[in-house]
């Protein structure tokens, strides 16, 4: 047998594969890692992509607010957050001036060690405002009315709209419904109110067929991101994209559309990989910490893979899950699928407008199930909560490859070590 390792938690899980079995390896593409990350990001701020240099644009402003993702993404914000907090001081904003806020959208707040985890640099800790973003505090957002296309309510946290330089940064990667992630998407939902979030993910928005991993064109998530950009006004993005080593490789800053845009033709170019056919067995991970602390984060890895499994077969998928489950909102999402069914579900929440906390990303998990066979492989879930998943429970991913490899009769299988981090499709 040969073995593959696959993310796992943080390290790899190593897959032995059957000698018989003819496995293709889905990897990104290699890009050259960037020799000097800190020359890279100055480089970045200094010759923005349409707009002044970061320094110019700090120049006489009184207030900034950077947004940031939360734990779940390995953005590399060691990198960048000191540096352009230091132009903003240098440009004389005072530091209490200043907030780094995390964009949870409906997440859980990042605190304590995890935030300074996050965060990467004591300094900016102790220099500058550090908060979470709360969907739930309406206190905290201002109400810009409405999208001119479809109607979405829009209110973004009032630290971001009322500061004269806001910036979202962030990790530009593939998004199972988004299309990519990064630039607009860390604002809303990352600091959009909850009504605004659950009207995002109703089911209307994310059963479109063209709401979809690596897709932009006519993703309707996409264009109302886009819609509330224009809402606020004048934002800045700057968007890292990293290798399967978590090492920078490309960053950008500029305005937020243009700048989001380039990093997302360099993002495409090496994660949206072509395999010459549909696969009756596909084997992925959940592309390991951070990504696979929680079953609702899983669920991203069955979706993504989605375009090369072949109708009724089987996916297996492996997380740790080393935060258990997800929200309580989640686990009663998921606890109404396993007891009325995929069509009872789906007929539940296509009549709602707004979903209800959580329940779209087990409307997302229909996906593979209408799909095929999904099963999962992890060692963080209790039995309460693996009762709940709505999927097969595995204790060997390599036992499950055999057995999906006889019932299909096809020795031919797919395999994903970085899991949702690519997007496989076939070629034609």
């Amino acid at each position: 047998m040969s073995a593959i390792s696959i993310s796992y938690g943080k390290g790899h899980l190593p897959v032995r594969i059957p000698a018989d079995v003819e496995a293709t390896i889905v990897r990104k593409k290699p890009l050259p890692k960037l020799p000097d990350s800190a020359a890279a990001i100055r480089q970045a701020l200094d010759q923005p992509i349409g707009a002044r240099p970061f320094r110019e644009i700090a120049r006489g402003k009184k207030s900034a607010c950077i947004l940031i993702c939360d734990i779940t993404r390995p953005v590399p914000n060691h990198l960048f957050l000191r540096p352009m907090i230091e132009d903003l001081m240098a440009a004389g904003m005072a530091a209490d001036k200043i907030t780094v806020l995390v964009a949870t959208g409906l997440h859980r707040p990042n605190e304590g060690a995890e935030l300074a985890e996050l965060i990467g640099d004591p300094w900016v800790l102790k220099t500058v405002r550090v908060a979470n973003h709360d969907a739930r505090n309406d206190a905290d957002h201002v109400d810009l009315g409405r999208t001119p296309t479809r109607g979405m309510p829009v209110k973004i946290d009032r630290r971001f709209v009322e500061a004269e330089v806001r910036i979202a940064t962030g990790l530009v990667e593939p998004h199972f419904m988004a299309g990519y992630s990064g630039g607009r998407k860390v604002i809303a939902p990352g600091v959009a109110h909850a009504d605004t979030i659950r009207t995002f993910h109703n089911a209307q928005y994310v059963e479109d067929p063209l709401a979809t991993g690596g897709n932009l064109e006519g993703n309707p998530l996409h264009e109302e991101q886009l819609q509330i950009v224009k809402l606020i006004g004048e934002c800045y993005g700057l968007n890292t994209v990293i290798d399967e080593d978590r090492d920078l490789v490309f960053v950008s800053f500029g305005e937020i559309t243009e700048s989001h845009m380039a990093a997302v033709k360099v993002a495409r170019s090496f994660t949206e990989v072509g395999v010459p056919r549909l696969f009756k067995t596909v084997v992925s991970s959940s592309a390991g910490y951070p990504l696979d602390k929680t079953y609702y984060q899983t669920v991203k890895a069955m979706v993504t893979p989605l375009k090369i499994l072949e109708p009724g077969g089987t996916l297996i998928i492996a997380s740790e899950c080393s935060e258990g489950f997800g929200s309580h909102e989640f686990q009663q999402a998921n606890a109404n699928l396993v007891r009325l069914g995929k069509e009872g579900f789906t007929e539940m929440v296509l009549k709602k407008p707004l979903a209800d906390i959580d329940e779209w990303q087990t409307t997302m998990q229909l996906k593979p199930l209408r799909r095929g066979k999904v099963q999962l492989y992890t060692t963080g879930l209790s039995e309460k909560e693996r009762a709940i998943t709505g999927v097969e429970l595995i204790d060997s991913i390599e036992d499950a490859i055999v057995r999906a490899v006889k019932i299909s009769g096809d020795k031919a299988i797919a395999v994903i070590p970085e899991g949702p981090y690519v997007v496989p499709y076939v070629t034609k």
